[in-house]
């Protein structure tokens, strides 16, 4: 475990860390913990009882967060022809085909935040997983970033307005943001019911035992806070 800094370790004595708080309450907490000079991301941690070593227990999917994720999010697309100019005329930063797969390919290109792949193009785009897989970059048909040529243009509208990917990790837990520390509460509230939400609904087939173990939320240069489970499952999505 790395070592803590002077700040980190005071906020870690400025509240019960042992403690589990209810959603509204963890929310106004965690935003105190932000502390750094910049606006911190708020994000969601969940520890799940999933087995990843079986497929049918891989989570992975998606969630359009309605309040967004106050951030520029740039969008790269594997498109060509009619779905190429959809994806561009939508506000994507990165177009292209063969080319855009050649920069990522020869070059290690990877300057954007969320890959789209035009559905006709996965054969070409599948040779770039050891690329784009480690940074959580490649396109795939459950997380919605492998679509037909004539959804582009929805597929980079929807990541631009903050839709968050979510899957889980080698240690069967799920990372997500749900907004920045300058957000109000009741917008990080419906970010978060929202996400834990669209993650029950996502349950895998294969899973076995308690689903979700624990969730937490924590500022992105700050200490975590424990959430009460029942009362954030039941977070009333409008």
């Amino acid at each position: 475990m790395p070592k803590r800094g002077k700040r980190y370790r005071a906020l870690e004595e400025a509240y019960d860390r042992s403690a589990h708080y209810p959603p509204t309450e963890a929310v106004a907490l965690v935003k105190k913990l932000a502390t750094a000079k910049f606006d911190e991301s708020i994000e969601l941690h969940i520890r799940t009882g999933l087995d990843v070593r079986h497929a049918d227990q891989q989570l992975r999917g998606a969630a359009r967060l309605p309040h967004g994720l106050g951030k520029d999010v740039r969008v790269a697309v594997f498109a060509e022809g009619e779905a190429a100019r959809s994806a561009e005329e939508a506000g994507a930063e990165v177009v292209g085909g063969d080319d855009l797969i050649g920069r990522v390919q020869n070059d290690g290109f990877t300057d954007f935040d969320v890959a789209i792949a035009q559905r006709e193009l996965m054969g070409k785009v599948g040779r770039l997983g050891r690329i784009l897989g480690p940074r959580g970059l490649m396109p795939n048909p459950r997380s919605g970033t492998v679509v037909d040529g004539a959804d582009v243009g929805r597929a980079v509208g929807e990541a631009k307005a903050g839709r968050v990917e979510f899957r889980t990790d080698r240690e069967a837990s799920v990372h997500a943001p749900i907004g920045k520390a300058s957000f109000d509460d009741e917008l990080l509230l419906d970010n978060l019911a929202t996400l834990v939400s669209e993650i029950v609904k996502a349950k895998p087939s294969g899973s076995k035992g308690a689903y979700i173990r624990s969730l937490n939320l924590a500022p992105s240069m700050g200490p975590g806070v424990k959430l009460e489970q029942q009362s954030t499952l039941e977070l009333n999505v409008d």
